[in-house]
């Protein structure tokens, strides 16, 4: 009985962040403008300048939601940017399991470092982190820089803005997919 209301919570926990942050989307506007505000915070990191002006293309997730008790979940949306243009839009939805509690926001900056890498990432109908492609993930702590051994690798994620406490920073099985905002 026990395990079946833990169970029980958990999976509520799980679908209210993926159903409350579908249910609140932004528009195309409201994205770009959270966007460019989540690369404003970041190029003020050590470091970030150089990556960002290098990478072929960034998909900008300004706020993602994680939520989770045993089983987590998480959501967010934004825009692919190249050459400074918003050309697509994307979720993220991600599900876990394991020992996990508690809530969180953060912010995620996908950088293609290679056209080959960006090229891949858009012509998949559904991209999901580990499966389709190896993503050097790199949260950028209170010392305010980046470690740039680690940036050489065609798929750059960056995770930072941490709002609320959450024991688990990994963006594998993430998957990113295509939608159509106005």
């Amino acid at each position: 009985m026990k395990k079946a209301l833990v169970l029980g919570t958990a999976l509520t926990m799980l679908f209210s962040v993926v159903l409350a942050g579908a249910a609140f989307a932004d528009s195309a506007a409201v994205l770009d403008t959270k966007a460019k505000a989540t690369l404003d915070l970041f190029r003020e990191t050590k470091g970030a300048s150089s990556v960002l002006e290098e990478a072929k293309g960034l998909l900008v997730f300004p706020s993602v939601k994680k939520a989770g008790f045993g089983i987590g979940g998480e959501y967010g949306e934004g825009p692919l940017i190249i050459d400074g243009e918003s050309v697509a839009y994307y979720n993220t939805v991600a599900a876990s399991f394991g020992f996990q509690i508690g809530v969180q926001a953060k912010s995620i900056i996908l950088a293609f470092m290679t056209d080959q890498a960006l090229e891949n990432f858009r012509n998949a109908s559904g991209w999901e982190v580990g499966a389709d492609a190896s993503v050097a993930v790199i949260a950028v702590g209170a010392n305010g820089s980046l470690d740039t051994t680690v940036t050489n690798k065609p798929i750059v994620a960056f995770v930072f803005d941490q709002k609320g406490l959450m024991y688990n920073l990994t963006l594998e099985g993430a998957k990113m997919t295509k939608i159509n905002k106005k």
